[in-house]
Formats: structure tokens, sequence, C-alpha cells
């Protein structure tokens, strides 16, 4: 029995709507077709869409694979990394307003292999399935807002964290593609294949601009990051642990359910996987930072940049020589005035709860001077 209740019918916010036709056979294979009654509706409406999509899939293939695969970077990409619920979409919306940058936007992460020819065709289709905002906050999403990469390599490939969220009887395995650990050599080269052709393919949209780009998943990806870009930028932000868990939690009971096309597990055994998750992504994180090279990587605290987001916004742009915080400092400032109504989520911390989370997170709120309980 599960502890979540789901609405099978909500299909528009199922992610694998917008997958590769090949891809969704691919992850149907890998799960051996093991579906439930609970995700008939979702892959019903996958398939039919992801099929409707496949000639102007292919179009797209042939007509400019070539000129993909021969973009290069200009400057290498800035990426931000951080756990989910650290603030690392704040921070990218929040930099994305400085228009010499490039990222993936939602619906080029929804559809990744069409956006490139039938963005006019296909968008609007994206953008009336889109809620006004995310179901696990009050943010607001749309067709063009920056959205994490994650997704659209999700739709591109077998190889996402999110697959696990869509197959959770296999969570574990997918799970594994954010540490990278145990995980086949010809797996992560594939990843690394299909990642460096997605980034090529939304560099050469925009031009050829730098990218800044949003992934809580890459926070464990250094060392692969850096064998495809040695001198990438890195943003690690980072939040008091003790509001991650909660928010993380309250974020797969919101999120989570409305991907799911097999019967989910108890919140217990997901709130112990996303434990596990915490501890692995950041044990690599400690380890493969010491891998990026001097003055490419700065880290933030997260109530010091809510607190006053410019301020860290600079430090930033000093730390990295960003040439552009004259011409967007307008752009941040009005940004920053539109979210001063956008409200956070209170949490209760009782003394019980409090000692079980720094039993798991000990590292990380004691490496980042995070208050510990009273004994």
């Amino acid at each position: 029995m599960t502890d979540f209740n789901i609405d099978p019918f909500e299909v528009t916010f199922e992610p694998l709507a917008g997958s590769t036709f090949t891809n969704l056979l691919r992850l149907l294979a890998q799960n051996h077709f093991r579906l439930e009654p609970i995700g008939i509706p979702r892959i019903t409406y996958s398939l039919l869409m992801s099929f409707a999509l496949t000639p102007l899939n292919l179009y797209e293939k042939i007509k400019f694979d070539k000129q993909i695969n021969a973009t290069t970077f200009n400057k290498p990409p800035i990426f931000i990394l951080g756990h989910w619920r650290s603030g690392t979409t704040y921070l990218h919306n929040l930099m994305s307003q400085d228009t010499t940058f490039a990222y993936a936007t939602t619906f080029q992460t929804i559809t990744p292999a069409v956006f490139f020819k039938f963005e006019k065709l296909i968008k609007p289709i994206v953008a009336a399935s889109l809620p006004p905002t995310r179901p696990q906050d009050n943010i607001a999403i749309g067709p063009d807002l920056p959205q994490e990469e994650e997704y659209g390599i999700g739709n591109l490939s077998p190889y996402s964290f999110y697959h696990g969220w869509c197959f959770p009887k296999n969570m574990d395995f997918y799970y594994n593609f954010v540490t990278m650990d145990n995980v086949p050599s010809k797996y992560i080269d594939e990843w690394k294949k299909i990642y460096l052709y997605y980034l090529k393919k939304i560099t050469l949209s925009n031009h050829g601009k730098q990218l800044i780009l949003k992934n809580p998943s890459n926070t464990a990806r250094i060392k692969l990051l850096l064998e495809l870009f040695p001198n990438a930028k890195f943003i690690h932000i980072y939040r008091n642990p003790y509001h991650v868990y909660l928010s993380m939690k309250r974020n797969i009971e919101k999120e989570m359910t409305l991907y799911c096309i097999q019967q989910p597990p108890t919140a217990e055994l997901f709130e112990q996987n996303m434990i596990t998750m915490y501890k692995n992504m950041y044990h690599k994180y400690f380890q493969e930072k010491k891998l990026i090279p001097k003055n490419n990587l700065i880290e933030i605290k997260y109530e010091n940049y809510i607190t006053n987001p410019y301020q860290e916004i600079k430090k930033i742009y000093d730390t990295f020589h960003l040439p552009g915080i004259q011409h967007s400092d307008q752009q941040f400032k009005n940004y920053i005035a539109s979210q001063k109504n956008v409200k956070t989520h209170k949490y209760t911390i009782d003394p019980t709860l409090q000692q079980k989370i720094y039993h798991h997170f000990k590292f990380t709120i004691d490496a980042w001077n995070y208050d510990k309980p009273n004994k």
C-alpha cells in the first residue's frame, strides 16, 4: 500500500510525454513493461504525444544534427549546483536576467528533440499544458522560463534522476545516475555524449551565448562535467539541512505523485531514499569539488542569498570576472523586487525531529556551521 493520493487522470504534468518515442520504448523495456492501473492514463498520453512528435523529431535530426554536432562553445558553461529545495531555481532565474547568458527553457526540456525547428508549432501546446506555478510552491513556470536540463536529458535518454519518480519500482537504479556510482562505463559514455549534444543544441539555438545551467543532479557529477568542460565555472548554493529535509519531503509529496506511472511505495521508503540520495550526493560533492580549478568555484549560503540576493550575485560576478553586472543591474533589481511577495513555507521542527535530521545530515550541518540540536 502507498501513503500517497494520486489522480491517475492528471496526465499533463507527466514529463515522459515529450520524450522521443525510441527513448520511451527503451524506458518501458528497461522496466520490463511493468505498468500498473494507476499509470495507464499517463503512459497512454505519453505514448500518443511521443508518437505524434516522431516525424518532427526525425526531420529535425536529419536536417540539423550535422550543424549541432559541429557547434563549439565560445565560453564554458556556468553550472549552478545544490540540492533540490536549496534556492537553485531563484538563483538561476535571477542570473538569467543577464541577456548575455543562454539557458535551457521549460519548452526545450519538455520537447528536446523538436525545439529547434518546430517551436512555433509545439510551444503553444506545451504552454497550454503548464500550470501557472510549480505544484510544490508558488514559483512561476512558463515555456520560456529557465528550467533544469535534467528533464531534457531524461527525454532523450534513460539516464535521468527523474525516471525514478516515473518508475518508482526501479528508483534505486535511476538514482544512481546522480552520483554515477554503480553505473556501467558504457552508460556513462552515452550520458556524456547525449548531454554534450543537448548543450550544443541549446547553444546553437542561442547563437553561441554562454550557458548558465541549473541542475541539482550535477552536484555529484563534477568530475564528469570537468571532463567535458575543464574550465567550467561552478556556483554551489547550500541551505540549512534541516529545512532542506522538510522542504524536499514536502516536494516529493506534491510533485513526485504527478510523475508516477507505477504505484509508489510508502512515504517512509521515499523518505529513506531521499536521505540516502542527500548523503551520497554531498559525500561525492565534497570529494570532487577539490578537482575544480582555483577561482572556478564559489559557494554561497542560501540564507545570505535570500536576505540580500543582489550582494550575492555581485560576489559571483566579481569572483568569475563576468562582464554583465553593469548592463544587467536594473534587470536584477527588478526581478528581485518581483520576488518580494513570494511566500516560503514555514516549518516547525520539534526536538525529536531535529535529532533525527542531525543524525542523518551531521556531516553537512557541521561543515556549514548550522546550529546543532540541544543535547
